[in-house]
C-alpha cells in the first residue's frame, strides 16, 4: 500500500458569493473575447511571457499527477519553416482528397485551406506533445495515465493562459502530425497532439463569422 503524504491546503481563497458573481460575470465577459486566429503579426513577443503562460499550463489536473505533456517551444525560422513545409504537405492531401466531403463542407465557413503562412510569419508556434511515458536516468519506464484527457487539459488553460496575457492564438492540426517529431527531434514516448500558433493579430485581421457563433447555455449544458 503506498504511504501517501498530505499538507495542508492553504492556497485556497474564498470569496463572498456576491464576489464569486462578480468574479464568474468578470471572467466570461473576458474569455469570451477569445478567437482563434489566422492572421498573425510578426511582432516579437517577450519570452518571459510564454514562459509564464507554460507555467499556468503545467499547473493543469493530470492522471495520476505525472504531468504527461512536453512543450516544445519554436521561434527559429528555419525550424518554422520546416514545420509549414511538411504541414501543408499534409493540408495538401487533405483537402485534395483524404478528407470526406461532409467534413469539408463543415469547414467551408471558416474559410480555411492549405496554405498555412501564419507558421512562418508568427513570433512562436508551441508544440504540445502528449507522453504515453517517461523514461527515468536508470532507463525504467514510467506509464502515464489518463494521457490525452490531461495534455488535453493543458492545452486548454495554456490558450487561456495566452489570451489572459493579451495573445492571440490558433490551435493547427495536421493530420497525421508525426513530422514534428522529425523536425522537432522528439523521442517516440511523445505524439503529437497540438501545434499552437501564438501571436498578436495582424493589424485589420479578420475572423470567420461562423466562428463569432457560440452555442447557448441551454445547448451546451444539462442540470439535473
Amino acid at each position: 500500500m503506498s504511504q501517501a503524504e498530505f499538507i495542508p491546503h492553504s492556497a485556497y481563497v474564498e470569496y463572498p458569493v456576491s464576489e464569486m458573481r462578480e468574479r464568474a460575470d468578470s471572467f466570461y465577459e473576458e474569455i469570451k473575447r477569445r478567437r482563434t486566429i489566422r492572421e498573425f503579426s510578426d511582432r516579437p513577443v517577450p519570452r518571459d511571457i510564454i514562459e509564464k503562460c507554460l507555467l499556468a499550463a503545467g499547473t493543469a489536473p493530470s492522471g495520476a499527477n505525472l504531468q504527461p505533456w512536453q512543450f516544445v517551444v519554436v521561434s527559429d525560422p528555419d525550424i518554422k519553416r520546416k514545420i509549414r513545409d511538411a504541414a501543408e504537405e499534409e493540408e495538401k492531401e487533405f483537402y485534395n482528397g483524404r478528407a470526406p466531403e461532409e467534413w469539408l463542407e463543415a469547414l467551408a465557413p471558416l474559410g480555411t485551406d492549405a496554405n498555412k503562412e501564419f507558421l512562418t510569419i508568427a513570433p512562436y508556434l508551441i508544440a504540445i506533445f502528449a507522453k504515453s511515458y517517461d523514461e527515468l536516468p536508470n532507463g525504467t519506464r514510467v506509464k502515464n495515465y489518463y494521457v490525452t484527457e490531461s495534455v488535453g487539459l493543458a492545452a486548454g488553460m495554456l490558450i487561456t493562459a495566452l489570451h489572459n496575457a493579451g495573445m492571440a492564438s490558433l490551435t493547427h492540426t495536421p493530420s497525421p502530425m508525426g513530422f514534428l517529431n522529425e523536425v522537432l527531434e522528439r523521442p517516440k514516448n511523445e505524439r503529437p497532439l497540438i501545434l499552437l500558433v501564438v501571436g498578436y493579430p495582424a493589424e485589420g485581421a479578420m475572423i470567420p463569422k461562423a466562428a463569432a457563433e457560440k452555442k447557448a447555455l441551454s445547448e451546451i449544458a444539462t442540470f439535473i
